[in-house]
């Protein structure tokens, strides 16, 4: 029995044990780093996706924006124009007067009447003139179209007034147009501005 034993072996026809050489399982660690990728991944998905919407939001905030601001610079003299259409309305009157009466005197009442409401109107909203003759020349409110030789008064006073300046809220928004008095004895002239530009006060 031992020699067919022997005999089987050697032609290759025993039984012998064989390797199990199937898939080996996969680690803990890859599983783990797995779940983890797509963990990332999901989260990844969900910032994007924010920030897509917050991209669209912002986007139709910045148009709404725009549209609000263009409106309010659109209509923002609608309060002031409101106001000022009855001054309209009075001119209106005034004029239809004109030709229905021959009371000039009647008639001068009432457009003082008109500019008194006028000026109302643009007082409250923070608009006024302020005075300049008698005043030293400064160039932050007054505009100089002359120079006069005086010997009377201060040099760079001013002497007068030929258009009124305006203030909206303490802030100048129209220079005043005045003629300056000057310590030259030579004759009228067109205003240095360089040194008209010395003056310190204007209100």
């Amino acid at each position: 029995m031992a020699e067919n034993e022997l005999e089987n072996k050697s032609n290759g026809t025993g039984e012998e044990s064989k390797p199990d050489v199937g898939v080996p399982p996969e680690l803990p660690e890859a599983n783990e780093s797995a779940l983890r990728m797509e963990e990332l991944q999901k989260q990844i998905d969900q910032y994007k996706d924010l920030l897509l919407r917050k991209a669209a939001e912002f986007d139709n905030y910045k148009r709404r924006i725009e549209n609000e601001t263009a409106n309010i610079l659109k209509y923002a003299t609608e309060s002031l124009v409101e106001d000022l259409l009855p001054v309209l309305d009075d001119f209106e009157r005034s004029l239809k007067h004109r030709k229905e009466s021959k009371d000039n005197d009647a008639l001068v009442k009432g457009i003082e009447l008109i500019y008194q409401k006028l000026v109302k109107v643009l007082e409250g909203r923070g608009v006024k003139p302020f005075d300049t003759v008698g005043k030293e020349f400064s160039v932050e409110y007054h505009d100089a179209l002359m120079q006069i030789p005086r010997s009377d008064v201060p040099h760079h006073t001013i002497l007068e007034e030929v258009e009124k300046g305006y203030t909206l809220n303490d802030k100048v928004i129209r220079h005043a147009k005045v003629v300056v008095s000057s310590s030259s004895d030579e004759g009228p002239k067109e205003p240095d501005q360089t040194e008209l530009s010395t003056g310190t006060s204007g209100k």
